[in-house]
């Protein structure tokens, strides 16, 4: 059998397969974004990775997933989304099958970039073959709801997974695990996916691309290694002013651009701009509370990374029952509701985990674990809802692009600041001292709920409505 064309007319069990393929290699992307997290005291011990080590073998992969997911959409559009679908596919996997191959710490965070490269060609390729299936649109709104709901699910169920795998095996499972998928993925991707382009092409922007990566790479790194180095040490002061000006470069070089990569247009849009700081805002939390929760639980409380993985099952229930209901009450009430549920779930449960010590109650916990679920569950839907509300249809996928960009960026620096937080407050070893030195980390937790509800009441607002609608009328005149 060989896969129909785009301009075939494909039958609903049809398309229903195709977006059965999406969502299986987008379920094991998210997988391994969590479940490396499970595997991190593992890690640490067999290849002997110092704490910073344990930070670049999560946050290389983000960062670079980050910094290419915009190109690699565009990319796809051009050459063709089933392509690039099927090479991120490959390179996913030879990745993988790197990182458990991997004999110190410099090979798995080479293998890591490696991986993220491939892992930046199938969220956004898998988004525009989704699109490009459904044309109806209720039917895509549907399609799009699952695929957002298995993500989701892939992320909550990935410490579980992880842990297991660890505990039964070793941690070189994890990545395993996505050898014979990605296989399949690729046969099934072959036969059953049409090969589609883009219209009109948008013009490739080298320039941009290279300053994203610059900005998120440098200041990724001093707040990292500024502990180590010292943060008024020339390196990292250095990578701060780099960060800068490269930040400054790019606004500059794309608001002159006809089809710049990142148009600085979009953040005049407080809605956009919302969701944007909202989705760097509720993954910071996310990425820094499984880290720090990792650890926690492995080296404070002695858990194998099975029982820890099975400590975070509350959240990981909680996160797939509440991303669906998130979805709904966006389409029912707006964005505002389920955002401000959001900042509270994330925010009480930080202030939940200030409390937290070496002997803790698991039932204590688990309670804060599961509000941290219903909020971190709640925050996706109104996160894509606010970017593309109002946008033209022609600039929709950017707007898309660019808040799943933001959720990268929010996972890199979640990784990278509260970490560095505890840890630069630590006395004494991790077994000791890890549950006090994290308080400052919980407290800026609590602070991103709070700044979560205070963006759910602004971006709704009259004023900002206003701004979006002058936005759209721009864009779609230009």
């Amino acid at each position: 059998m060989t896969a129909p064309s785009a301009d075939e007319e494909l039958t609903r069990r049809r398309r229903l397969g195709i977006l059965a393929i999406c969502c299986l290699s987008l379920f094991i992307v998210g997988v391994d974004t969590t479940a490396v997290n499970l595997a991190l005291p593992a890690i640490g011990r067999d290849l002997s990775a110092s704490a910073s080590q344990l930070q670049w073998v999560i946050d290389a992969y983000t960062l670079v997933l980050a910094s290419l997911l915009m190109l690699s959409g565009s990319t796809a559009d051009r050459l063709g989304r089933r392509k690039v679908f099927q090479i991120g596919l490959l390179i996913f996997g030879v990745g993988s099958l790197l990182c458990s191959l991997a004999q110190d710490p410099g090979m798995l965070i080479a293998a890591r970039i490696l991986q993220a490269v491939g892992g930046s060609m199938l969220n956004p390729v898998a988004m525009s073959i989704i699109t490009n299936t459904f044309r109806d649109p209720r039917e895509r709104a549907q399609a799009i709801g699952m695929w957002g709901g298995v993500v989701g699910l892939s992320m909550a169920l990935g410490p579980v997974i992880g842990g297991a795998l660890v505990d039964a095996v070793g941690w070189r499972a994890i990545f395993w695990l996505n050898l014979p998928v990605v296989v399949a993925a690729i046969v099934l991707t072959a036969l059953f996916v049409p090969e589609s382009r883009a219209d009109r092409m948008r013009r490739l922007d080298p320039v941009g691309q290279l300053l994203v990566i610059v900005a998120l790479a440098t200041v990724t790194y001093a707040i990292i290694e500024g502990r180590e180095l010292g943060w008024t040490s020339v390196p990292v002061l250095g990578c701060v002013a780099v960060a800068v000006a490269a930040g400054a470069a790019l606004a500059s070089y794309e608001l002159r651009r006809r089809e710049p990569l990142l148009d600085p247009r979009f953040f005049r849009s407080m809605p956009f701009s919302g969701a944007v700081f909202s989705a760097v805002i509720g993954m910071c939390a996310f990425a820094g509370f499984l880290f720090l929760n990792t650890l926690y639980l492995q080296d404070v409380r002695g858990m194998s990374p099975l029982q820890a993985g099975l400590m975070t099952l509350p959240m990981a229930i909680a996160m797939a029952i509440f991303s669906p209901v998130s979805g709904q009450l966006v389409g029912s009430r707006g964005p505002r509701l389920p955002m401000g549920l959001a900042g509270v779930g994330v925010g009480v449960s930080g202030l939940l985990l200030l409390g937290t010590d070496n002997s803790t109650s698991l039932w204590y916990l688990g309670v804060a674990y599961v509000l941290f679920g219903v909020g971190v569950g709640f925050i996706n839907a109104p996160i894509t809802n606010a970017a593309v509300s109002g946008m033209p249809r022609a600039q929709a996928g950017v707007a898309a692009g660019i808040a799943s960009t933001s959720r990268q960026v929010g996972t890199s620096l979640g990784v990278a600041v509260l970490p560095a937080i505890a840890l630069g407050n630590l006395e004494g070893d991790l077994t000791t001292g890890l549950a006090a030195a994290s308080r400052g980390a919980w407290v800026v937790v609590a602070l991103c709920g709070i700044a979560l509800v205070a963006i759910a009441f602004a971006v709704t607002s009259a004023r900002a409505l206003r701004t979006r609608d002058r936005v759209a009328a721009e864009l779609g005149a230009s």
